[in-house]
């Protein structure tokens, strides 16, 4: 912050999810212990859509519009070879917003696998064998925080200080193709895993839009003289925030009580697996 002082930085923007924020919250903080007037703001940026009170955070249309086509793709491979399963890993590692909004709108897959659901290994199996038995074909997709909830992570940290998890779409391959082979079940395995087709791709025309709005927004807050805060859209209605508002409630994940859980179920037709 003494850097920002001797270099008169008047305005401090912050894009990021939690994390970013709580540093952000942190330099509002060191701001006013040295008396630097400078206005810090954040535009909350996660493409797991897991930031609490916004409705959506830039860049998550976007990746479920591509997961959305890696779902696609895993169904025309599924049902274009004999006895096939075709098996999608999406990004997610604390929520399962990309996994189950991409396979709501995808509308072809039989099992959908978020971290916010208790699942019982054993009757996913048993349901697999039944999809297998009655279609010939299955279309199944895991949420990668599905590695700290269906298998144990090692608990070690990456350079960015984010919990290293177990890598659940080998683990889940492997098991399904054990578990056919002791029934005696031909089966086919089609894995794909998109992250970086997901995530490192041009924003699509919503996400281009909101974000730019946004970027306004920021800057009109801090030309008007607001610090301490990050915008964001909360009931359609473009709003400025408290920082702590956000960094305090944690990750926003999804409610197997509400509407989102009830349509993931009605689409992929799956039983509770708890």
């Amino acid at each position: 912050m003494i850097v920002m002082q001797r270099r008169k930085v008047r305005q401090f923007f912050v894009l990021g999810g939690d994390g970013t924020h709580k540093g952000a919250m942190q330099s509002f903080k060191a701001m006013e212990e040295i008396s630097h007037e400078c206005a810090v703001v954040g535009v909350p940026k996660t493409i797991d859509n897991d930031i609490t009170l916004v409705d959506r955070t830039f860049g998550f249309d976007t990746a479920c519009t591509e997961a959305r086509k890696a779902i696609d793709s895993a169904y025309v491979e599924a049902t274009t070879n004999a006895n096939c399963v075709g098996l999608v890993k999406l990004m997610g590692r604390h929520c399962g917003w990309i996994a189950a909004t991409a396979t709501i709108a995808a509308r072809n897959a039989d099992i959908c696998l978020i971290p916010e659901m208790n699942i019982n290994l054993p009757k996913v199996m048993d349901y697999i064998v039944e999809v297998m038995r009655k279609k010939k074909y299955a279309v199944i997709v895991v949420a990668e925080g599905c590695g700290d909830t269906m298998i144990t992570s090692g608990g070690g940290t990456d350079a960015g200080g984010n919990k290293v998890l177990a890598d659940v779409g080998p683990f889940l391959k492997d098991a399904i193709t054990k578990h056919m082979k002791s029934l005696d079940i031909p089966i086919t395995i089609k894995y794909i895993d998109p992250t970086y087709m997901i995530r490192a791709v041009p924003a699509n025309a919503f996400d281009s839009i909101y974000c730019s709005v946004l970027a306004q927004m920021a800057v009109h807050s801090a030309l008007a003289g607001y610090t301490g805060i990050s915008v964001g859209k909360v009931d359609e209605r473009y709003v400025m925030l408290p920082i702590h508002s956000i960094v305090d409630k944690g990750a926003r994940k999804v409610d197997l009580k509400s509407r989102v859980f009830e349509r993931l179920l009605a689409t992929t037709g799956q039983p509770s697996f708890a």
